[in-house]
């Protein structure tokens, strides 16, 4: 298994990026979005050696930081 320097749930600025985006977006163009995301991510991580296993672990992981950014965002958005 190859050592990855940053681990999915550890890339803020993207995770941050991913969030402030789906806020934003709605519908198809969200769905269009995060696919496009999705792609570039699992092909980032296919060209660092990474198998299957460990691509469907990161992007969940992924997933999941992007979610509870979402989830701060709101809450934040909610105190105002």
């Amino acid at each position: 298994m190859p050592l990855l320097q940053f681990p999915a749930d550890r890339r803020t600025a993207d995770i941050r990026r991913c969030a402030e985006a789906l806020q934003t977006l709605h519908g198809e163009a969200a769905n269009r979005f995060w696919r496009s995301e999705m792609a570039g991510f699992a092909a980032n991580l296919r060209e660092q050696g990474c198998s299957d296993a460990e691509l469907s672990r990161q992007a969940a992981l992924f997933m999941d930081a992007v979610q509870m950014e979402l989830q701060v965002a709101y809450a934040t958005a909610a105190e105002l």
